[in-house]
């Protein structure tokens, strides 16, 4: 199999159609330079710190989407094991930990390959798949992180869904 060049030539810049759902929605945004944007969303559990990158070489849209929860070095390795059980359960997109900065991130590409534009549906997919994944598992993290239980209780703890009325 024989691997051509993947850039093509562009008609538009995939984060100016970010830039245009952040302020659609009234999102506080800030381009950084011509591939990144930067957009942050309050949610129900956090702030939510969410960049988007422009991968040319790749032809890929980045999401890297953060939350404030710092895992100091005794949690890591617990941390570790919550991202793999979470992840086994997610369709797109993943957890990362980086360890340097002790840091829990959700992370997604859209490859646009041959010079494919985003739509704006596809854009907001993305961030609500992000913020649905941050807010579904953030008290896990929580669990984690702040009172030191295993993995797999916070993941069961977080998951326990009630139904009906009292």
């Amino acid at each position: 199999m024989s691997f051509m060049s993947l850039a093509a030539d562009r008609e538009s810049n995939p984060v100016d159609t970010i830039e245009q759902v952040a302020h659609f929605n009234d999102w506080m945004f800030e381009r950084s330079g011509e591939h990144e944007i930067s957009i942050s969303v309050t949610g129900g559990e956090s702030d939510y710190h969410i960049s988007f990158s422009w991968m040319d070489n790749l032809e890929t849209l980045h999401l890297a989407c953060a939350f404030d929860l710092k895992v100091p070095e005794k949690r890591q390795v617990e941390t570790v094991r919550l991202l793999a059980l979470i992840n086994e359960q997610l369709y797109v997109g993943h957890f990362d930990l980086w360890t340097s900065e002790g840091v829990v991130m959700y992370r997604q590409g859209l490859i646009l390959a041959g010079g494919a534009e985003p739509s704006t549906t596809q854009c907001e997919a993305m961030l609500g798949a992000a913020l649905e994944a941050c807010e579904r598992y953030y008290q896990a993290f929580q669990f984690v992180v702040w009172a030191g239980r295993p993995a797999s209780e916070a993941l069961a703890a977080t998951l326990f869904e009630t139904m009906g009325e009292a």
